[in-house]
């Protein structure tokens, strides 16, 4: 690649992309904190979501017009059942889809009514998990859920699975890729060649590639960037990235395009794909602020190539990458993420669960915000301890984060706040509150934590009265054995008293388990079962989810695996991604039907169904007793704190 010609700093502007595919009730922060973070160093930076714009588009009269336009031109056999069911309710999609989108942003409430009589919207495959619901007497479905009252979320249920029935039709007739949150996710997931990404690429456009070209470049006109930026957080927006920056380097040559962001940092740290820069002129690493400010000095001719930091590029045919040496930009200093620009009223609230927990992740518009970067801890044996977004712990004083949330709210007019910090300080937790009780802001909060001791019930209660509604945190295997081997630092028992202590605090607790850790056996993955069964059982928890195990080269168990009693498997050499790595553990458990009777069981408790039931009764296969005593959270819950 050529180097790029110096550009006037008076006349440079800088535009971030959201891509598809990521949340659709709130904004995907990253554009909101180096959007802030440019226009506090005075450079005219702009944001646009096209992951939102996209789905709007998509679930429109236009697009639902342009949708059976391609569907009329399939052959008959290709046209599956719930395709053809689309075919004949078109009108009643078509008539539809404007008033049920207005009622999801929160802008036409009545139509709750209309929605509830289920004779407005079309009901397709997608409703039939309404007939769990349904009580002996064969009454409503949702009164279980909703009892008489809860207008409005009963609605809410209703018209998201109307939109999910229209995600169906659209995967199945135009792109079999295509997720609300996870886009062409295995096109880009520890792929260790560019390859499928590239023939996907190559591909002519269908109807989602057209409409987020005709979007990407539309934001393009409207701002006349110098520089766009497109951070991507996971491999679901991967493939749409490339694709923006592939309908803007035809159309607008003279732009320079840098990719960023968590799937960048996790999985590209070891690149030497050329074809990458056929797409993005260059590739940051770990926090984007120095980085940015240093290619920004490049650009504008203040700073050798050379002198760029952390940075990729493409000379003379090969990657090289550039490291110019400079501390980051302290955490007390990055500036306040803004939305500025972004359509906050134009956002969907979505309830697919019925769950209060699980709702909060696709249910109203949060602002989010870090306490402080990295985690505390970084020590959990699966987590990528050794990269920046861990490693590298700093924090702000409480005066300067709830000045940040004060002018957030001054600026969204919205005061819930969703903290994303990988693991937030009990410390830095408790000064917070105490500043937001001092200055008596009335905002509400949730945010990711450790099960700590230091979470005591009295600063759990000082947490909910300074607006904490939710929490999250990691108990990963409910055993003590493979916990000590994680070091995660916390016992099952000291999980039940922080979780119990939170939860009669008034304040909601999710917990994300794992299964398939190094050397977890059968009987480990009965009795976590069963020590989660207790959880529920007792209040102490009231929402879960169960993740498979994977192993990434940046782990402690990817790089230390005879610690764990595993043997990593080869991995090929890989130019493009690299982050999950295969293993071989001597247990030879089957851990894919475990996990099936896993979410199984989860998924009912947080419905309240269950609970009084063998954990052995979920699996599809002979399993043994559990060895937990019936009532081992109950007695854990009477010892002290």
């Amino acid at each position: 690649m050529s180097s790029t010609p110096p550009l006037s700093p008076s006349s440079f502007r800088v535009l971030s992309l959201i891509p598809p595919m990521t949340q659709l009730n709130t904004p995907y922060p990253s554009t909101a904190y180096l959007t802030g973070f440019l226009r506090s160093r005075q450079i005219d930076a702009v944001q646009e979501d096209l992951a939102l714009a996209l789905m709007l588009q998509l679930f429109s009269r236009a697009g639902l017009l342009a949708l059976r336009e391609r569907i009329q031109a399939l052959a008959p056999e290709q046209r599956t059942p719930m395709v053809q069911g689309f075919d004949v309710y078109f009108d009643r999609y078509l008539s539809t889809i404007t008033p049920t989108i207005a009622f999801l942003q929160g802008r036409d409430p009545t139509l709750a009514h209309r929605i509830n009589s289920r004779a407005f919207l079309p009901e397709g495959p997608r409703f039939d998990s309404l007939d769990v619901y349904v009580d002996e007497e064969g009454g409503d479905p949702l009164a279980w859920a909703f009892g008489a009252l809860g207008l409005q979320d009963r609605a809410r249920h209703l018209a998201t699975l109307y939109l999910n029935d229209l995600a169906d039709v659209l995967r199945e007739a135009v792109d079999p890729r295509f997720e609300f949150v996870r886009y062409a996710e295995s096109l880009a997931t520890s792929q260790p060649t560019f390859d499928p990404l590239a023939e996907a690429l190559a591909a002519p456009l269908n109807l989602v590639d057209e409409t987020l070209r005709t979007l990407a470049l539309a934001a393009v006109a409207k701002h006349q960037p110098q520089l766009v930026l497109i951070s991507v957080p996971f491999p679901g927006a991967v493939y749409a990235a490339f694709r923006i920056a592939q309908a803007i380097k035809a159309e607008h040559p003279g732009v320079v395009l840098a990719l960023g962001g968590g799937f960048v940092n996790t999985e590209l740290r070891e690149l030497s794909e050329p074809r990458v820069f056929d797409y993005f002129d260059y590739l940051t690493l770990d926090a984007g602020e120095r980085p940015l400010l240093a290619l920004l000095e490049h650009l504008q001719g203040r700073r050798s190539r050379q002198r760029l930091v952390r940075t990729f590029v493409r000379e003379d045919g090969q990657v090289r990458y550039i490291n110019f040496v400079e501390p980051d930009i302290a955490f007390a200093e990055v500036g306040t993420p803004t939305w500025d620009g972004l359509p906050l009223d134009r956002y969907l609230s979505l309830l697919d669960m019925l769950n209060p927990m699980n709702r909060l992740w696709s249910d109203g518009r949060w602002n989010k915000l870090t306490v402080a970067h990295g985690c505390y801890w970084k020590k959990c044996s699966f987590c990528d301890v050794s990269l920046d977004y861990i490693s590298r712990y700093e924090g702000a004083s409480a005066a300067t984060l709830v000045d940040r949330i004060e002018a957030i709210v001054a600026e969204t007019g919205q005061t819930g706040f969703h903290f994303v910090d990988e693991a937030a300080p009990p410390k830095a937790l408790k000064a917070l509150a105490a500043e937001l009780q001092a200055r008596q802001l009335g905002i509400s909060w949730w945010g990711n934590i450790r099960f700590e001791k230091s979470f005591s019930p009295e600063l759990c209660q000082q947490l909910a009265d300074s607006g904490c509604i939710a929490i999250s945190g990691g108990l990963e295997v409910a055993s003590d054995r493979l916990l000590n081997l994680m070091k995660k630092g916390v016992s099952v028992d000291q999980v039940a008293r922080v979780t119990k202590a939170f939860t009669d605090a008034g304040i909601l607790v999710h917990a994300y388990l794992m299964y398939g850790f190094p050397t977890q056996t059968v009987q480990d993955t009965v009795d976590a079962l069963e020590y989660v069964r207790q959880l529920f059982e007792n209040g102490c928890i009231q929402s879960g989810f169960f993740h498979r195990f994977a192993c990434t080269v940046h782990s402690p168990v990817g790089q230390k695996p005879e610690e764990f009693g595993v043997q990593l498997l080869s991995l090929p050499p890989s130019p493009f991604a690299k982050n999950d790595v295969g293993f071989v553990d001597p247990t030879g458990v089957d851990h894919d039907v475990l996990g099936q009777a896993l979410k199984k069981a989860i998924y009912n408790y947080m419905h309240g169904i269950g609970l009084e039931q063998d954990v052995r009764s979920w699996f599809s296969i002979k399993v043994p007793k559990t060895t937990v005593a019936r009532h081992r959270i109950a007695r854990a819950l009477t010892q002290a704190h």
